[in-house]
């Protein structure tokens, strides 16, 4: 409640109400935060939830983790485990540094719980963020890497891009996420094709077989699209099968603007991807979809809708073997981040945890 009646009233209002700009606060201070050991000890006692987990071969210390896009540049990695996470995904990253698409391009739905954006992948480029992960201590939660393609990048180049990234970031991530489904950033969905993504995890994977130096390499993960048909889907799901895929994170946001309440419409025409409780009912029966459709091969983690704890509970139910948030996190806070960890870990136990996820070469995972 602290943070709903006394914090976020402060952050929304900064920049004169542009959330961009209260965005880019908020990550300096908790870029701050991470600078304070005693701070970071405080916030660590109020927020920790321990219910670990194993998965992809690494150790969650809960299942509920931050989304890619709260903090593409990677400043603030010190202070998310000490909020509550589990785990966190930073990016999306792209090879080449980029300012996104113009400004404004964030608008808040607060009626409706949502966000729309059209950042357009806007980051420092990959050897900027591995230069500042370079130079911290790793954090104490796991930590992926979301990979974009570079906007100035062709589509028939986007396995270099991704690549050049991929090897830039190596030592520093726990896992990837092959980002194939932002709807901000020209043709991009279009490399959900079967063709174009196969190219693109074939030639992750052969580096990530050099890297490893014959081990198991990171785990690769893709994130999908909300608005693709279960035909496409399908499809995308053989590639990542083919091609030893360690999971599918579901999903991103939506061009579609169901379930918007009547007084956030007008904002809502807005272009850009739509985040927040609208999306929970679209990405529900992806995650359900992708978990019958793989007999648990691909684990899923869920992202999308989370705006109460309750929400985090029906994902696991569905399918998911992990969750995310971003944008409940901005409406509610760290307690949200703690209840829906609780309420996974419930969920988890009701269909009878521990659960085997046979899934290739980055080995299986279960709870305990």
């Amino acid at each position: 409640m602290l943070y709903e009646r006394a914090v976020r009233p402060v952050l929304f209002r900064v920049g004169r109400g542009d959330p961009e700009t209260a965005h880019e606060k908020t990550l300096g201070w908790l870029s701050g935060i991470g600078r304070q050991p005693w701070l970071l000890k405080a916030l660590t006692k109020v927020n920790q939830v321990k219910d670990p987990c194993r998965l992809f071969g690494l150790d969650f210390p809960n299942v509920v983790g931050l989304a890619a896009g709260m903090d593409k540049n990677g400043v603030a990695v010190q202070t998310w485990s000490a909020l509550g996470f589990g785990f966190m995904e930073i990016g999306t990253v792209t090879w080449r540094p980029q300012p996104g698409n113009p400004r404004p391009r964030l608008y808040r739905l607060p009626t409706s719980k949502a966000l729309i954006n059209r950042m357009g992948f806007n980051n420092e480029g990959a050897q900027a963020l591995a230069r500042r992960l370079g130079s911290g201590v790793k954090p104490p939660i796991p930590v992926g890497i979301s990979l974009g393609k570079s906007k100035s990048t062709p589509l028939e180049q986007a396995a270099d891009d991704y690549v050049a990234s991929f090897v830039e970031l190596y030592r520093f991530a726990d896992y990837f996420a092959v980002n194939v489904s932002s709807p901000n950033t020209p043709g991009l969905r279009n490399l959900q094709d079967a063709e174009g993504l196969s190219t693109i995890l074939r030639a992750l994977r052969d580096q990530n077989t050099r890297l490893a130096g014959g081990g198991p390499g990171r785990p690769i993960l893709v994130k999908i699209a909300p608005d693709l048909t279960e035909t496409a889907i399908s499809q995308a799901l053989e590639v990542c099968l083919a091609h030893g895929v360690s999971g599918i994170i579901a999903t991103n946001t939506t061009l579609g603007r169901d379930g918007v309440v009547s007084v956030d419409r007008e904002r809502a025409a807005q272009p850009g991807g739509l985040s927040g409780g609208p999306l929970r009912n679209i990405a529900l029966p992806v995650v359900s979809f992708v978990q019958r459709e793989t007999g648990g091969r691909l684990p899923v983690v869920g992202v999308g809708g989370i705006t109460e704890p309750r929400h985090a509970a029906e994902l696991i139910d569905a399918g998911a073997s992990l969750v995310q948030l971003y944008t409940g996190f901005v409406y509610s806070g760290p307690k949200l981040v703690r209840r829906s960890a609780k309420a996974a870990r419930q969920a988890l136990q009701a269909r009878q945890t521990p659960r085997p996820y046979p899934h290739g070469p980055q080995g299986g995972g279960h709870y305990g």
